[in-house]
């Protein structure tokens, strides 16, 4: 620095001065640079800072919006504890808001235990349940509407103070099998098979609670259905035997459901069922019966089980007709039988236990 000023000091009169200028004005327009720097630090840092806030503000309001949209969680106690969703507007006189999935299981479960059958316990509001619901409420004197008003959900969950879910070990024999690794649809493809039992563990359990298995999977989510000793959520549906005597089945063709009546005429139990037409549902097949999709011209019988096409249960009726369990109880009272009158298992397994030798059985259409 000093060589620098040496030659700036001999470089003639008023260098000095000049250089004093130059260097004034050097640092002059640097101060301004730092200045102008400074300022857009600031700026940026502003901007950056109201960016974070306003990334922040928008995360926590998506968090807030997901945490609004996810489903209420679905366990024994939001089950049990569920309740019918009073009507909005004055008076309670406005529109009720749609049943939860919980309230709408807890319903399931107690129609099921009080001998009124929605079919599989599915947590969903569909046609099956309607019709139970219709004839709970004509059972027990309340206009039928199909629908868990306000008074027929008082009457329902007085008939049983049990818990709805209950806890379950799974036993040996659940896991045990053995199972089918998968059951084709076609009739001559099960003939082939020595048996036709459930695919696996779940679906041994779900039909054991009458639960649909995708829901059996919701209510217990990290649970080994294939492991004994592994406890689990499942539907009370443990009934006391009925003392009722079964005096008529009336089977309704156009509303596809199975009616159970005393002597005098009232309702014992109600199923919901598939409705066939004049095919023969059988063990034994032969080519007279020309089921739909079968296109063999030979007779074979297909082995006895769960999944065999009349189910685990077969009430006789003569003439090769029958009152029958399925092989897919999702599907009951949703599609034809391929004859007679299909029921789930267990609702055909109920109704055999009540059931004997001359009963009237009517068929209406």
């Amino acid at each position: 620095m000093a060589m620098l000023d040496d030659v700036l000091g001999a470089a003639g009169p008023g260098a000095e001065n000049r250089t004093w200028a130059l260097r004034r004005r050097r640092r002059g327009k640097l101060g301004m640079s730092i200045g102008r720097f400074a300022t857009a630090a600031l700026i940026c840092a502003g901007a950056a800072l109201m960016m974070s806030g306003a990334a922040d503000a928008k995360a926590s309001r998506a968090s807030r919006a997901s945490k609004a949209s996810a489903p209420p969680a679905l366990d024994a106690q939001a089950v049990n504890a569920a309740e019918l969703s009073a009507p909005s507007g004055k008076a309670g006189k406005g529109r009720a808001p749609a049943p939860s999935a919980a309230a709408i299981i807890k319903a399931e479960i107690l129609l099921d235990r009080a001998g009124f059958s929605p079919g599989q316990i599915d947590g969903k509001s569909g046609t099956n349940d309607q019709k139970a619901i219709t004839a709970f409420q004509e059972g027990n004197g309340i206009k039928p509407s199909g629908s868990l008003d306000p008074q027929t959900w008082e009457r329902l969950t007085a008939t049983s103070s049990d818990p709805m879910l209950v806890e379950y070990e799974i036993q040996p024999g659940d896991v045990k099998g053995p199972f089918n690794k998968t059951i084709p649809p076609s009739l001559e493809k099960k003939a082939e098979l020595k048996t036709l039992n459930y695919t696996d563990p779940r679906e041994l359990l779900a039909e054991k609670f009458h639960i649909e298995p995708g829901l059996l999977t919701r209510l217990n989510p990290k649970a080994s259905f294939e492991t004994a000793g592994t406890k689990i959520m499942v539907p009370n549906v443990a009934k006391k035997p009925s003392e009722a005597k079964v005096a008529k089945v009336v089977v309704d063709k156009s509303q596809r459901t199975v009616r159970a009546l005393d002597g005098g005429g009232k309702l014992i139990s109600f199923y919901p069922a598939s409705v066939g037409s004049e095919e023969h549902p059988t063990y034994h097949y032969t080519p007279k019966l020309k089921f739909k999709g079968v296109k063999t011209q030979k007779p074979f019988t297909v082995a006895a089980g769960p999944k065999n096409p009349v189910g685990s249960m077969w009430i006789d009726l003569g003439d090769g007709y029958g009152i029958h369990g399925t092989p897919d109880p999702s599907k009951i009272s949703k599609t034809e039988s391929h004859g007679c009158v299909r029921l789930t298992n267990w609702d055909a397994q109920a109704l055999g236990k009540m059931v004997h030798k001359g009963i009237k059985v009517d068929f209406i259409n």
